[in-house]
């Protein structure tokens, strides 16, 4: 009988140290999926601010399409888009993969927001030559009509003009009096754009 209780509870155990490596082997596959899908293809990210008002709103969820990143195309006037803020440094692929667990922590908590992935518009790029009177800002020589903007004006005003330089583009937050920006950290290189806005929900 002992030897039979034994072999029952050897049985057992068994079965529970294979279900726990099978459990294991599942979340390690699901966590190479998740951050394949995250580098190569899109990813779900959060609002978290109101430098986005009133088009985006705090908390709310963005589905970012990846191929922008992947690809080097060059955005276009008016894209939302996800930057790395790091300016001074260039963004790499061991920061992409990195940032994969906190941006689906974030999805549940906001404590674990990237605090370095801004959302923000395209106002500016390579080539152009900008300029802030009026409360507006002004392109090439020309003032840009921005019915996005939070209040229609803003209260900045800066003297001269800002050429962007090749490979970098130049963002703005919508809540223009509450963004930190390119009129702060300068222009982004393009290697810092980590995708682009496709859906908010």
């Amino acid at each position: 009988m002992d030897k039979k209780i034994k072999k029952s509870q050897q049985s057992k155990t068994s079965q529970v140290v294979h279900e726990i490596l099978e459990w294991i082997y599942a979340i390690i596959i699901a966590l190479i999926i998740a951050t394949f899908v995250h580098v190569f293809v899109g990813q779900i990210t959060r609002v978290s601010g109101q430098s986005m008002d009133p088009t985006l709103h705090n908390g709310e969820y963005l589905l970012v399409s990846r191929w922008i990143h992947l690809s080097g195309e060059m955005p276009q006037y008016g894209n939302i888009v996800i930057i790395d803020s790091r300016v001074e440094r260039p963004h790499t692929w061991t920061d992409d993969v990195t940032d994969v667990a906190d941006t689906y922590l974030s999805l549940f908590s906001s404590k674990f927001d990237n605090k370095t992935a801004w959302v923000k518009r395209v106002i500016g790029l390579p080539g152009d030559t900008l300029q802030f009177k009026d409360g507006h800002v002004w392109r090439n020589g020309k003032e840009l009509q921005e019915p996005y903007i939070n209040n229609g004006v803003m209260h900045y005003q800066r003297q001269g003009v800002i050429k962007i330089p090749a490979g970098y583009i130049y963002v703005m937050g919508d809540n223009r009096d509450h963004s930190t920006d390119s009129r702060f950290i300068g222009p982004v290189p393009m290697k810092n754009i980590l995708g682009k806005v496709v859906y908010e929900f």
